[in-house]
C-alpha cells in the first residue's frame, strides 16, 4: 500500500500540489503537517509511520517533506527498511523498492557519512591549534578553586542552610552539590 506524507512548514504555504501529487500517485492514506515551526515534533509523520505495515511505501512529494536534515532523512528511511517499508520520493525519483533507488540511497548516506567525518577532522584540527596557541575549550569557570573550596566548606558545615548557601553564591543547588562531592571525593582520595 503506498502511505502519502504531505508537510508544509510556513502558514502562507499550502499542501494542495502535494496532495494531488501523491493522490495522482495512487496513495491510499495521506497524512499530514502543517506546522510553523523549528522543532521536530511531526505529528502527521508520527502518525503516519505507525499506521505503516511492512510491504507498505512511504510516498512524499520531494525528500525535503520527509526529513529536516540529510542526517535525519537517512535515519528515518533506515528506520523504515528495518521494519521493511520502502520509500518513494515523487519529484526526486528515488525509490528505494528498486535496485536503482537503493543504490541513490546508499550513495547520499555515504556523502552524509563523508560530511559529518569532514566536520569532525576540521574541530579536531582547530581544538589542536587553539590548544597550541594556549587556549583551552570548554565555558568558564564560574568559580575560583578558593571560592569552591569555601562552598565545600559551608555544604559541610550543618549550621548554614542551603538557602543561605544558594543566596551567598549565586548558584543552583545542582551547582553546589556538584562542587562539593568533587571536593569530598578529592579530601578522600589525595594524589
Amino acid at each position: 500500500m503506498l502511505v502519502g506524507y504531505a508537510r508544509v512548514s510556513t502558514v502562507e504555504q499550502n499542501l494542495d500540489l502535494q496532495l494531488d501529487a501523491l493522490t495522482q500517485a495512487k496513495c491510499e492514506k495521506i497524512f499530514k503537517d502543517m506546522k510553523s515551526s523549528a522543532k521536530a515534533e511531526r505529528p502527521g509523520l508520527s502518525q503516519a509511520l505507525a499506521y505503516m505495515r511492512e510491504g507498505d511505501v512511504l510516498t512524499v512529494w520531494k525528500l525535503d517533506r520527509l526529513g529536516r536534515s540529510l542526517r535525519d532523512l537517512i535515519d528515518t528511511i533506515n528506520a523504515l527498511k528495518e521494519r521493511g517499508v520502502g520509500f518513494k520520493s515523487l519529484q526526486d525519483a528515488i525509490d528505494t523498492t528498486t535496485a536503482g533507488g537503493m543504490l541513490i540511497f546508499h550513495i547520499m548516506a555515504a556523502l552524509a557519512e563523508f560530511e559529518r567525518a569532514l566536520i569532525r577532522e576540521r574541530t579536531q584540527a582547530g581544538l589542536k591549534a587553539a590548544r597550541a596557541r594556549g587556549r583551552k575549550g570548554g565555558r568558564p569557570r564560574k568559580f575560583t578553586r578558593e571560592q569552591e573550596r569555601q562552598i565545600a566548606l559551608a555544604m559541610s558545615n550543618r549550621a548554614t542552610t542551603m538557602a543561605e548557601i544558594r543566596s551567598l553564591f549565586k548558584a543552583s543547588d545542582t551547582t553546589l552539590r556538584r562542587i562539593a562531592a568533587k571536593h569530598k571525593q578529592a579530601d578522600d582520595n589525595p594524589t
